[in-house]
């Protein structure tokens, strides 16, 4: 597959290093505005360095866009000319709709895609919809994305809640490693062992729930024994509002971005 990436900023790039790690493109041209800090990509074979935006387009069948919201639409008008009917347009853009991207550039193969920066080392959580003429297309983004992590195609209207999830989530759940990193020093760990015995447990906890299919309040059940320290410090973080915090906080993404799509819009 000839795929673009327009737009490798921090998503672009670990989108990216995840099609080179799973070797995923026949080419791959990245662009960019100022190319100085992903030069050492074009180490890569096959991968082109630019700052030519129609120069990807028109190698390129696959164009995953990953700029800001206020720099779509220039992108888009910049790039339009150069649109045929083979160009599968992947959009990773928050807040900025299918029919958006079709009033810019007409009824082309459109997919909206939400990974997150995961995506770097093939653990990424994706979510895809796409226009009516996008879902022939729909199986082959699946078939990319889960080369670097999972996927799940799901109705437009929950994107903005998946974004909220997927990709600010992994914001939230950097936040729990750095707190549960910063009471492992407290109990008297040096920072590099509290870091992997956090990393290392929340790895283990994700994995148990994944392959188990079993609910958290099951698991938590088999290790909170009756006066035991596990539900007194259950407790204790939830008169403190952990689990409520964690809610508002994902609420108030979600607010945002709405706040954004309709800005877009």
């Amino acid at each position: 597959m000839k795929i673009a990436i327009i737009g490798a900023g921090n998503l672009g790039i670990s989108i990216a290093k995840g099609l080179i790690g799973s070797n995923a493109y026949t080419t791959l041209y990245l662009s960019k505005r100022k190319t100085e800090d992903i030069e050492n990509f074009g180490n890569y074979q096959k991968v082109t360095i630019t700052k030519n935006n129609r120069e990807a387009v028109q190698n390129s069948d696959i164009l995953i866009f990953a700029v800001q919201p206020n720099q779509l639409e220039g992108v888009l008008t910049e790039i339009k000319e150069d649109l045929t009917d083979k160009h599968v347009i992947i959009s990773t853009v928050t807040g900025v709709s299918i029919s958006r991207i079709e009033d810019l550039v007409g009824n082309h193969f459109i997919i909206r895609a939400m990974p997150n920066t995961a995506i770097a080392v093939k653990k990424s959580m994706t979510c895809l919809c796409s226009n009516e003429k996008g879902q022939k297309w729909l199986t082959v983004a699946e078939a990319i994305f889960n080369r670097m992590g999972t996927s799940m195609i799901i109705p437009e209207n929950k994107m903005q809640a998946a974004t909220v999830i997927c990709a600010s989530g992994i914001a939230f759940w950097m936040r729990l490693i750095r707190a549960t990193t910063q009471s492992a020093v407290q109990l008297g760990f040096d920072a590099k062992e509290a870091q992997q015995l956090s990393l290392q447990t929340c790895l283990g906890a994700a994995s148990l729930l994944i392959e188990s299919g079993k609910h958290p309040e099951e698991e938590i059940d088999k290790v909170t024994t009756p006066m035991g320290c596990t539900i007194e410090g259950l407790n204790e973080m939830e008169h403190h509002g952990l689990s409520s915090s964690l809610i508002r906080g994902m609420q108030a993404s979600f607010k945002k971005i709405n706040n954004i799509s309709n800005t877009a819009s």
